[in-house]
């Protein structure tokens, strides 16, 4: 039960368990940051013009390919 819990699916993207929290974590904060500043573009929208779509397209990169 927890080896298909905790680490069957870091596995498949040839993480161990903690190289995997790592990873997600970092790419939930940068999807928090480009949440932020989609919230913020929407109410003056001269501010961070393409910050939201430059962090999504960066964070697509990083994912596209894992565990080929």
């Amino acid at each position: 039960m927890i080896q298909r819990i905790f680490l069957s699916h870091p596995a498949t993207v040839d993480e161990t368990f903690l190289q995997h929290m790592w990873f997600a974590m970092r790419f939930a904060a940068l999807l928090f940051g480009a949440a932020g500043a989609a919230l913020v573009h929407a109410f003056i929208p001269c501010l961070f013009e393409k910050t939201a779509s430059r962090i999504i397209t960066r964070l697509y990169g990083r994912i596209h390919n894992r565990g080929h």
